[in-house]
């Protein structure tokens, strides 16, 4: 049985500063969708994605590892340049539930001299309530996003079909839908994003970045 939720259920969200992102009221745009994804950038992979999502004219918002960012800048300048949107993910994907909170919040900032964006989604969601007040300290401007459906493709123990069917039976307009450009994510997003982007299509549904 898998050890997270593929829909974020409204209780959890209870135990988060009221303030985080998890999804977008239908009322601001009806008929959006919001497909993310974390980890990247990745020479291979992330232009996988780009190039499926340029074949549904679709916008997606990369929660970028800074890591990555200095490693594969011409990817990075790439989703850029097509319309994207960037995140801050940390430098090194750190665990805030392990990480003291200084050491977490100087990663952040590691990462911010290569990423320009106050959007910040926290490695596996996790991030201490001290963290958060003290990102917040620093800059008041900084938004938290979390997700609404979670794909479940870095789960090696789930098929590629399970995958799809995940975002497939909970999506819905005003979604915030993770999957990851990741080596470990590759099979299983690689065969449910084009599904997830023609069930979009179908439904009327455009695939838009984060706002803010």
């Amino acid at each position: 049985m898998a050890s997270y939720w593929v829909k974020s259920p409204a209780w959890m969200k209870c135990f988060f500063p009221k303030e985080m992102i998890w999804d977008i009221p239908s009322g601001v745009k009806s008929s959006s969708v919001y497909i993310t994804f974390d980890d990247g950038p990745h020479p291979v992979i992330t232009s996988f994605v780009l190039d499926e999502l340029g074949k549904y004219n679709a916008k997606a918002t990369f929660f970028c590892v800074g890591n990555n960012v200095a490693r594969f800048p011409e990817t990075y300048n790439r989703l850029i340049a097509e319309g994207h949107k960037v995140g801050n993910h940390t430098y090194n994907h750190v665990n805030g539930w392990k990480t003291t909170n200084n050491h977490y919040l100087r990663n952040v900032e590691q990462a911010a001299r290569h990423i320009d964006s106050l959007l910040f989604r926290p490695p596996y969601g996790r991030i201490k309530l001290s963290q958060y007040r003290k990102l917040k300290k620093i800059n008041s401007g900084w938004k938290i996003c979390m997700w609404d459906v979670l794909s479940g493709d870095f789960d090696s123990s789930i098929s590629t079909e399970q995958c799809a069917a995940n975002v497939l039976s909970h999506i819905q307009p005003g979604s915030i839908v993770l999957f990851h450009d990741s080596e470990k994510a590759k099979d299983r997003m690689q065969y449910a994003l084009p599904i997830v982007l023609q069930y979009c299509v179908d439904n009327g549904w455009s695939m838009e970045v984060l706002p803010g």
